[in-house]
């Protein structure tokens, strides 16, 4: 089997509009669709990442919360890179997004810090 990168990662939104906004306008991630499919009662957003890779959006009526805290099996977190990470930090604090103190990586000496989507997912900036 060969492998050759990340085509997309998917998310199931609580409030559609509100993680919309939280990813393309203060993320800043461009749109490449965005359709409903009337069937499912449902909004599917494909927004661009650097590099090609995809983050869906969706929306699903009803849809159960997955608890994050305390850990739970599965994906743990999305990290992003970004070469100003406290620069990003500030950008976040300004639009009242609470952003954890900046630690390092006792491994690579790089630097990174976490915060959360609208519906809690674990979002990391990791320094590049």
């Amino acid at each position: 089997m060969k492998l050759t990168g990340i085509h997309h990662i998917a998310i199931i939104c609580s409030n559609y509009k509100t993680s919309k906004d939280f990813y393309v306008n203060l993320l800043g991630f461009p749109i490449i669709r965005e359709v409903y499919r009337e069937e499912r009662d449902s909004y599917k957003l494909d927004l661009a990442l650097p590099g090609g890779t995809q983050l869906e959006l969706f929306s699903f009526p009803d849809a159960p919360i997955r608890p994050s805290y305390p850990e739970a099996q599965g994906l743990r977190h999305l990290a992003f890179q970004t070469p100003d990470i406290s620069g990003a930090v500030k950008e976040l604090e300004g639009n009242g997004v609470q952003v954890e103190p900046i630690r390092t990586d006792e491994y690579t000496n790089k630097k990174f810090t976490f915060f959360s989507d609208p519906d809690g997912l674990p979002i990391e900036l990791y320094e590049s």
